[in-house]
C-alpha cells in the first residue's frame, strides 16, 4: 500500500471519530437543562467540554479550527471555575465520597478520578489525563465509555435542582 494510501485510510477509519459521532448523537432533549443546578450544572457542561475537547485532539489535528475554538471556550471556562461559587467542586467532590459515598458513584468514573486528590487522573492543557506518565492515548473504547457515563440517566437526575446530591452540595456551602 503507498503511504499516501496509507493515511487515506486511516483518515477514512479514524477511530476517534466514531467515538465523537457518538457524543454527537446524544441528545439531551428529553431533560430540560434550564432546571440543572447552576453549580453541578456548569461542572456538568465543563466535563462534557474537557471530554470532547480530548476526543477531538486524537480525531482531528490539534490546530484545527475546531480544537483552537474548544481550547479558548475551556480557557473561558476554567477562568469562571476560580470564581464563586464554582470555585468549591473540586472539594465538594472529596467530601461527598466520603459522607456520601452511594451519590458520589453516580459521578463518571473519570470525573471521580480528576477531583479524587489521591488518583493521577487530571485535566492536563484542557484534555482528559488518565496517566500523565503515560505517552499512549486514551483508547477510544475508554472514551466511548466516558461518553456513555456522561449522558447515564442517574447522573444526570443528580444535576438537577432538587437533586439529593445539589442539597448535599447547598449544605456542603453552608458548611464551607
Amino acid at each position: 500500500m503507498s503511504p499516501e494510501r496509507y493515511v487515506l485510510s486511516m483518515i477514512e477509519s479514524n477511530e476517534y471519530e466514531k467515538v465523537l459521532e457518538t457524543l454527537y448523537n446524544k441528545s439531551l432533549i428529553l431533560e430540560n437543562v434550564s432546571d440543572f443546578h447552576p453549580v453541578l450544572g456548569f461542572w456538568y457542561f465543563d466535563a462534557l467540554a474537557h471530554l470532547d475537547y480530548t476526543i477531538s485532539l486524537f480525531a482531528y489535528n490539534p490546530d484545527s479550527p475546531r480544537n483552537l475554538l474548544s481550547r479558548e471556550f475551556l480557557k473561558f471556562r476554567t477562568d469562571e471555575a476560580q470564581k464563586e461559587p464554582y470555585s468549591r467542586f473540586g472539594r465538594f467532590m472529596v467530601w461527598l465520597k466520603t459522607e456520601h459515598p452511594e451519590e458520589y458513584e453516580k459521578y463518571p468514573l473519570f470525573i471521580q478520578n480528576i477531583y479524587d486528590p489521591n488518583n493521577i487522573a487530571s485535566y492536563r492543557s484542557f484534555r482528559i489525563t488518565l496517566d500523565p506518565d503515560s505517552r499512549q492515548p486514551i483508547p477510544s473504547q475508554v472514551l466511548r465509555v466516558m461518553v456513555d457515563e456522561t449522558f447515564d440517566k442517574a447522573y444526570l437526575a443528580s444535576v438537577y435542582k432538587g437533586s439529593t446530591i445539589a442539597g448535599y452540595y447547598t449544605d456542603y456551602c453552608s458548611m464551607n
